[in-house]
């Protein structure tokens, strides 16, 4: 059963297009993605989802609600954690909890959240004192505290440190073991291929992708790329899989197919050589991505942490 609908979804500032003709389904269970760089439509097109904001036209379902019309049903059953979001300085992690459980009906009970996320011995700290990763905890918890069937977590992981960033993913897999199917929104390739059943590609406001990721990746396949050091010279040219062979001084690479690797190392074991420092590349879903979108790769985890330290 499809937990959202997303039909024709059209939505314009003034003279700009922020999302146009977006349409895409998310079925029960899911952790769907929604990939896109800053200013690809992603962020707009979770607020009209979420009853934030009104599309130009289009239909919207989150299990057969209309975000317009039915806006005090769908907050039983959708939670959201926004790219923005922050608390009052003073206001403690049990606090903020309590506050936003008074809102629902049947909500879950906060000191249990903040157990199963990490944060019960947070719970009497002020917003204002918990680190970054925390802070992601928290509006993790403030998204799942009316126990939602539809979870929306929206750049949850940027600025995070790389462990920060794994604790992170890992409780996003919880997630979705206690039922809850999730849209997760990101410009990361990385956490989109480790977290993602299936991710749709924002482009300039238009799906230009839709797939697993892996089946993404395929479409960008170009073979495996092999480099090496040895202590002699050596010869693999002519090798199944081989498409070329670069020498330059002790490093070697040599670029072919998947049956490159197996070919290549036979035939080193032959002549009495090992690879050295042996790396095996292959295409990735940022590669995938640039093919998509026609730009440069999204950024790495270093490049994140770089930018997250200069901040």
């Amino acid at each position: 059963m499809a937990v959202l609908e997303v039909t024709n979804l059209h939505k314009r500032y003034a003279d700009r297009i922020a999302v146009d003709d977006v349409s895409f389904t998310v079925e029960r269970g899911e952790i769907f993605g929604i990939l896109g760089r800053n200013g690809a439509g992603k962020t707009t097109t979770v607020e009209c989802i979420g009853g934030l904001r009104t599309p130009d036209r289009g239909e919207i379902r989150v299990l057969g609600l209309d975000p317009r019309r039915d806006r005090e049903r769908l907050r039983a059953v959708l939670g959201m954690q926004l790219q923005e979001s922050t608390l009052q300085d003073r206001i403690t992690a049990l606090e903020a909890l309590r506050l936003f459980a008074s809102f629902y009906p049947d909500p879950a009970r906060p000191e249990q959240l903040l157990d199963d996320l990490g944060l019960a011995g947070s719970a009497r700290t002020a917003y204002a004192k918990l680190s970054g990763g925390q802070k992601q905890r928290l509006s993790i918890a403030l998204a799942l505290v009316g126990n939602p069937k539809l979870a929306i977590l929206d750049e949850l992981t940027t600025g995070l440190d790389p462990q920060a960033r794994r604790d992170t993913w890992h409780l996003i897999s919880g997630i979705r073991d206690r039922g809850v199917t999730i849209l997760l929104v990101t410009h990361f390739m990385d956490e989109a291929e480790r977290l993602c059943d299936r991710v749709a590609v924002i482009h300039e406001g238009r799906v230009a992708a839709l797939d697993t990721p892996a089946a993404l990746t395929a479409r960008a396949a170009s073979g495996q790329v092999l480099t090496f050091h040895v202590t002699r010279p050596v010869a693999l040219d002519g090798l199944p899989g081989v498409d070329s062979v670069t020498l330059d001084g002790e490093q070697v690479t040599v670029r072919g197919t998947d049956e490159a690797l197996p070919a290549v190392v036979a035939e080193l074991a032959r002549q009495g050589l090992a690879p050295i420092g042996l790396r095996v590349e292959q295409s990735t879903l940022d590669d995938a991505f640039v093919q998509i979108t026609g730009g440069s790769p999204a950024p790495s985890l270093a490049q994140t942490v770089q930018q997250g330290e200069a901040r």
